[in-house]
């Protein structure tokens, strides 16, 4: 947003132009100074030139750190009309006003709906130069699409991703508003909790080509039902202009009610457009896409993740873009990672999150890559709802079918899995008791996985093993 002025951030956002810096004859600017560079809603690690947003929260209102982000270099800031008032007028002791004189004043009644329109306008902005936006959701693997994606495009055109997890009302227009004017693909994830939500984002984005990844059983306690579930996900091909394209997973039922005729369908998977011919000894794999043979070679592996290259490679042609050649994905951290432990174990950190869907792909990695034990730490899966007993139980049941040697279970959920589980188990009630058990479990050779919902924050134990904590603890290979 470099190229746009402060009269015309004001107007993108809706809000009211209070102050704006002077120049050196002490004139106001009128539009003669760049726009900002980003946006943040954070005061603490705002970055010169970047627009301060400042949300009210339940425990904080940003509002009152605007005068912190000017200091700290600000382009400026925008806020609810008391704190917008205030740093314009001089506040109390004027400090405020001489602060105030250094940047941009911004006023909007709802300053989160006011971030919402200006990513929004350029988004729009992009959009005329020539960018075009893919939105993907799903139950699972959005983030790992989003990054497989990402990768596939990057020698082609300039592309901007949502970094990290900003995927929600907030981190999306952050992402949106943050795109450099000379961007050609904007790859955003959306997430959801509950109903309505991806109907927001894709408003905000607009996207050119929608992606749903999967429907599974994620936030069955806010929603009900994988009916429910599907509903929500397909709020993206409700919002979709008419002529866009939207990539969903072949013979999915619970899409196809969803789906409409004005827009281009690319099926992927199993009997869709979109499959998997070939996975050939030198890593090569080769993908059909309507009679046309594409071969890749990708870093990765993982069948759940060679699925989500699948959907990847859908939308990318949708955008018309040729494929091929070597592919090297750093995927999002804690999205099953492996990497050599102190001792000589193997460590699979895929603890950011966790459903019955991705439980299961997981454990399968885990069975089908290790050398020696199989180690399954496991917490619980939150938001299932009144199927949660049953959920967890039948993964104590797959991971004892998968062949795995040894489940460690963190919180009260999961030790329903360790109940249906058949070889050793060990139940832990929070992540730093399980990262205490495991001292005496591991040896050498093993492979663990760690995995579960975020709230369980089992990271506590992927950097204990990291650490050096069970790697081996004096006991050998067995």
């Amino acid at each position: 947003m470099r190229e746009w002025d402060a009269r015309r951030i004001a107007a993108g956002a809706g809000a009211v132009l209070l102050a704006e810096p002077a120049s050196a004859d002490g004139a106001a600017a009128r539009g003669r100074l760049p726009g900002p560079c980003g946006v943040s809603i954070d005061s603490r690690t705002l970055a010169p030139g970047e627009l301060f947003v400042g949300l009210r929260g339940e425990h904080a209102d940003g509002g009152e750190y605007a005068a912190a982000a000017l200091a700290a270099g600000a382009w400026g800031v925008l806020v609810d009309p008391a704190h917008a008032g205030e740093l314009a007028a001089g506040g109390a002791h004027g400090e405020a006003a001489d602060v105030a004189a250094n940047g941009v004043v911004l006023a909007h009644e709802d300053p989160l709906r006011a971030l919402h329109a200006l990513a929004r306008a350029w988004r729009r902005e992009l959009g005329a130069r020539g960018a075009q936006v893919i939105a993907i959701t799903g139950s699972t693997g959005k983030t790992s699409t989003k990054d497989i994606l990402a990768a596939l495009l990057e020698g082609s055109a300039r592309v901007v991703a949502t970094p990290a997890n900003l995927n929600t009302e907030i981190g999306l227009p952050l992402v949106l508003a943050g795109a450099g004017a000379d961007a050609q693909v904007l790859v955003v994830e959306m997430a959801m909790r509950g109903a309505g939500q991806i109907a927001q984002l894709t408003a905000i984005a607009e996207p050119d080509v929608g992606v749903i990844v999967n429907v599974g059983p994620a936030h069955l306690e806010r929603l009900g039902s994988l009916e429910a579930i599907a509903a929500a996900k397909a709020e993206l091909i409700a919002g979709l202009r008419a002529g866009a394209s939207v990539v969903v997973p072949a013979g999915e039922p619970l899409l196809e009610r969803h789906l409409r005729a004005d827009l281009r369908t690319i099926s992927f998977g199993e009997g869709g457009e979109v499959t998997l011919c070939e996975r050939r000894a030198d890593g090569a794999v080769l993908i059909d896409h309507a009679g046309e043979q594409i071969e890749l070679w990708p870093s990765f592996s993982q069948a759940h993740n060679l699925r989500n290259l699948l959907a990847a490679v859908a939308a990318a042609r949708a955008l018309g873009h040729t494929l091929g050649g070597p592919l090297d994905v750093c995927f999002s951290a804690m999205r099953g990672q492996r990497e050599q432990l102190p001792g000589g174990a193997v460590l699979i950190d895929d603890c950011y999150n966790a459903n019955p869907m991705s439980m299961r792909a997981a454990i399968d990695e885990l069975a089908q890559s290790a050398a020696g034990r199989r180690v399954a730490v496991l917490g619980d899966m939150l938001e299932l709802g009144a199927q949660a007993t049953r959920m967890h139980r039948e993964i104590g049941a797959y991971a004892d079918a998968a062949g795995v040697g040894l489940l460690v279970t963190v919180g009260p959920l999961a030790a329903e899995s360790a109940a249906a589980f058949a070889g050793e188990s060990h139940v832990a009630a929070d992540a730093r008791a399980a990262g205490e058990l495991l001292e005496g479990l591991l040896h050498e050779g093993d492979t663990v996985l760690v995995k579960g919902s975020r709230g369980v924050g089992l990271e506590q134990v992927t950097e204990r093993l990291r650490a050096g904590a069970g790697a081996g603890a004096g006991r050998g290979p067995r």
